[in-house]
């Protein structure tokens, strides 16, 4: 249901996107994703009538379009699969590591999404392994969960990498459990200067092969000699890297993933206004104390920083690396809690028999099956509402 009063990205793309579309040469992707956030719960995409079996209310509800950009689909998606990491978790502890790379990139960045967020990937990933795996800091091997973010508050292109990193791992023989010190993983300077150098030798690595894009904006840049000089200055600068003290145990693992892992550009909740053609959003400024702000944008640069995070077509923004990577997790997992000594079983097997009313129910507390107007009978469905494609905007469910 729709936010009552409540502003929505939706309709600012309903309002402004046609124009937006004319005036600008739009890749796929984003084309896609502005028409799933148009269409989302609205009659274009269909849905369905519920009636209450007690006093008769009737109510109709239109489908979701489950796009991974839009700010209405990504609670149930969210909830599921931390639900899902909630039989990873092991008694240890967890810290956050964050990976960013110079401002100066972005240029490159924008015109290279897909390498440029691997080599991110790739490099933090390698950066925590690698010197976790160094006997003169662990001397173990770690599970690292990657979650890749685009953007800054004010909306404008800022890619870093959100790592949650066990504290600890398995030895080298896989016999015994190598636990960090007590509030410390590895020292920030010795990440840093290991990810910087990681990252432009794999970028270096791209340039050789073809891989890299260039516009006109930074055509000069093709020039051998003009990249390895552009290359070259980011050595002498500083690549944030920062650990934050280990979190509060699983819960505050849990809490934090809650926050960051299906997260979208912005949310709904930070619009104030559309008016005169220029939207209104709440940001913090983190430079100036985290005060909260208001930023004004005409619609169509607030569309096009929306844009700048909608993500190449299957791109994989959660990753998973060492003793969590995929391939062979669940046998870590249960290696990991035999040494520790927990026995605990997972509960996934159960799960798979369940709807997504009984999992929304269970997980997040809401009862859509609950008449909204009684309070005493059920929904339930009486009919289907085929998707309806027309010339005007959609009506949105409300």
């Amino acid at each position: 249901m729709r936010r009552p009063g409540g502003l929505e990205v939706a309709d600012i793309f309903r309002q402004h996107g046609p124009a937006y579309r004319e005036s600008h040469r739009l890749p796929r992707s984003h084309l896609r994703a502005m028409r799933a956030i148009e269409s989302c719960r609205t009659s274009v995409l269909g849905g369905h009538k519920d009636k209450c079996d007690h006093c008769g209310h009737l109510e109709i509800s239109y489908n979701s379009c489950r796009n991974r950009h839009c700010p209405k689909c990504q609670t149930l998606r969210k909830e599921k699969w931390i639900e899902a990491r909630n039989d990873d978790l092991l008694p240890i502890e967890y810290f956050h590591v964050v990976f960013t790379i110079p401002s100066e990139l972005k240029p490159l960045v924008s015109m290279n999404q897909k390498v440029i967020y691997d080599l991110l990937f790739r490099s933090a990933s390698e950066t925590l392994t690698e010197l976790a795996d160094d006997p003169k800091h662990l001397g173990a091997r770690i599970g690292v969960i990657g979650i890749l973010h685009t953007w800054g508050q004010n909306l404008m292109d800022h890619p870093h990498i959100h790592c949650v990193v066990t504290g600890g791992g398995i030895s080298t023989d896989g016999e015994r459990w190598v636990a960090c010190r007590k509030g410390f993983f590895i020292p920030v300077k010795v990440l840093s200067a290991l990810f910087r150098g990681k990252f432009l030798d794999l970028l270096n690595k791209c340039f050789e092969r073809g891989e890299l894009a260039f516009n006109s904006s930074i055509s000069h840049l093709k020039a051998p000699g003009a990249f390895a000089s552009f290359r070259k200055q980011f050595y002498q600068k500083k690549w944030v890297v920062y650990c934050k003290p280990p979190f509060d145990g699983a819960k505050g693992v849990l809490k934090y993933l809650g926050r960051y892992t299906h997260r979208i550009a912005i949310s709904n909740n930070r619009i104030i206004a559309d008016q005169d053609g220029h939207v209104s959003f709440s940001w913090r400024d983190y430079a100036d104390n985290n005060r909260q702000k208001t930023m004004k944008l005409k619609a169509g640069e607030f569309i096009r920083r929306f844009l700048l995070h909608v993500l190449p077509a299957r791109y994989v923004r959660i990753r998973h690396f060492g003793l969590l990577a995929n391939r062979n997790r669940k046998e870590c997992i249960a290696l990991c809690r035999k040494i520790l000594g927990e026995d605990k079983t997972a509960t996934k097997e159960n799960r798979r028999l369940e709807t997504w009313q009984e999992q929304l129910f269970r997980i997040c507390g809401i009862d859509v099956t609950s008449c909204p107007v009684c309070r005493k009978g059920r929904m339930l469905r009486v009919g289907l509402l085929f998707p309806y494609r027309c010339n005007g905007p959609p009506e949105p469910c409300r």
